[in-house]
C-alpha cells in the first residue's frame, strides 16, 4: 500500500472531526455566544447541508484544475474556516466559518478518495478508498472524544485550534509528497440527477436520508441530553463518545461483512429495526444507567451500519453509475444529518430534549418503508 494513502486518510479524519465536534460541545458554544442549545444545533445542520451539496458543484466548477493543487487550495480554505471558528466573537460569524469549512472540507474529502484511487495499485485500490472513508469514521472514535475533552477542560475553541494545527501539517505534507495528478472528466449534475429516475435507486437514497435523519434527531443533541437527563459531567461525556465511536466503527465493518454473508436485504432491515428499538428504549433506560451504556453500544453499532449494505445494493442496481451513486448517497447521508439536527433543534425549542429520541423513531420508520420499496424484487 502506498504510504501516502494514510496521509489522505488523515485529511478525511481531520475534516470529519471538524464536522462532528460541535455536537459534543453544543452547550459550551451556546453558553459562550449567548444563544440557545437549539440554535447552536444549527451549526451542525448548516455544516452537513453545505457538505452534502458542495463537492459535486465544486468538482464541476474546478474540473480542469490539477488534483493535488486543488486539494491544497481546498485545505487552505478549510484552514481559514477553522481560524475564523477559533476567533468568532458572535454566533453569526461562527456560522459563516462553518459554511467555509464545510464547502472546502467536502471538496477535500472527495479529492482524497480520488487521489487514493489514483496512486494505489489496482490490486489495492478498493482498500485505499476504504481507508480514506475510514478516516471519517475514525474521527468518531478518536477525534470527537478528544475534542469534547479539550472543550470541557479549556474552551470550545480549543478543538478548532487542534484542527487548525493538524491542517497546517497536512497542507505541507500534501504539497511535498503528492505529485501532480491530472483531472478526470467530470460528470455533469444533470447526468447525476437523471440516474434518480430509477425508483429503486431513489428509494435507496431515501433509506439513507431518513435513517440518518432519525439518528441525528437524537444523536446531534446527545451532550445536552446526557448532561440534563443523566447528569453526566464533561469527562463522562468524553468516555461516552469514545465508547459510542468504537461501537459505530465496529458496526460499520460488521455490517459490510453481514451484507456479504447474509444478504443486503436482511442486513438493512435488521439494522433499521435495531435502531428503532434503541431510540424507543433509551429514554426509559436513564433510571438504570448500566442499561443505558449497553443500549449505547448497540445504538452505536447500528448508527452507521446502513451505509455498507446500501452501497452494495446501489452497485447491484446500477454498476455503470456506481461512482455517481456513491456520491449521491453520501449527499443523502449529509442531508439526513442536516434535516435531523434541524428537527432536533425545533423539538428542544418547543418541547424538550427528552423527546428527541422518540421523534427520531418516526424518521427511521420512514427509512424502513423506503427500504421495503428499494429492496423489492423486480
Amino acid at each position: 500500500m502506498d504510504k501516502r494513502v494514510y496521509m489522505l486518510t488523515t485529511v478525511a479524519f481531520v475534516v470529519g472531526m471538524a464536522e462532528l465536534i460541535v455536537g459534543g460541545i453544543l452547550d459550551l458554544v451556546a453558553n459562550d455566544l449567548g444563544v440557545s442549545v437549539s440554535k447552536a444545533g444549527l451549526l451542525i445542520t448548516v455544516f452537513a447541508f453545505i457538505f452534502a451539496i458542495s463537492a459535486p458543484i465544486l468538482l464541476i466548477t474546478f474540473s480542469k484544475v490539477e488534483r493535488t493543487r486543488l486539494t491544497v487550495i481546498a485545505l487552505t480554505v478549510f484552514l481559514i474556516g477553522n481560524i475564523f471558528s477559533i476567533i468568532s466573537p458572535t454566533f453569526s460569524i461562527l456560522m459563516i466559518a462553518r459554511i467555509i469549512s464545510a464547502a472546502s472540507g467536502s471538496l477535500a474529502t472527495v479529492l482524497c478518495i480520488n487521489l487514493a484511487s489514483r496512486i494505489a495499485s489496482p490490486s489495492n485500490r478498493g482498500r485505499a478508498i476504504g481507508l480514506v472513508v475510514m478516516g471519517t469514521s475514525g474521527s468518531l472514535v478518536l477525534g470527537l472524544p478528544i475534542g469534547v475533552l479539550l472543550g470541557n477542560l479549556f474552551s470550545w475553541r480549543t478543538p478548532f485550534i487542534l484542527i487548525a494545527i493538524l491542517t497546517v501539517i497536512l497542507l505541507f505534507a500534501v504539497s511535498f509528497f503528492m505529485e501532480k495528478i491530472d483531472p478526470t472528466p467530470a460528470v455533469s449534475l444533470r447526468k447525476q440527477v437523471e440516474t434518480l429516475k430509477n425508483a429503486r435507486i431513489s428509494f435507496a437514497h431515501l433509506t439513507t436520508f431518513f435513517f440518518l435523519a432519525g439518528h441525528f434527531t437524537f444523536y446531534g443533541y446527545l451532550t445536552p441530553y446526557a448532561k440534563t437527563i443523566l447528569q453526566f459531567d464533561g469527562m463522562t461525556i468524553s468516555i461516552l463518545y469514545f465508547v459510542y465511536g468504537i461501537a459505530a466503527v465496529s458496526g460499520g465493518g460488521l455490517s459490510g461483512i453481514a451484507a456479504d454473508r447474509f444478504g443486503v436485504k436482511r442486513t438493512v432491515f435488521t439494522t433499521i429495526t435495531f435502531l428503532i428499538f434503541c431510540l424507543l428504549v433509551i429514554p426509559y433506560s436513564v433510571t438504570f444507567v448500566p442499561a443505558f451504556w449497553v443500549l449505547l453500544v448497540v445504538w452505536g453499532m447500528m448508527s452507521w451500519g446502513i451505509t455498507p449494505p446500501i452501497h452494495s445494493h446501489l452497485f447491484s442496481l446500477s454498476p455503470d453509475t456506481a461512482d455517481i451513486q456513491q456520491s449521491l448517497n453520501n449527499a443523502a447521508l449529509h442531508l439526513g444529518i442536516a434535516f435531523g439536527t434541524f428537527v432536533g433543534s425545533l423539538i428542544i425549542n418547543y418541547a424538550s430534549v427528552e423527546q428527541n429520541a422518540h421523534f427520531g423513531v418516526i424518521f427511521v420508520i420512514f427509512s424502513f418503508v423506503a427500504a421495503a420499496f428499494t429492496l423489492r424484487k423486480g
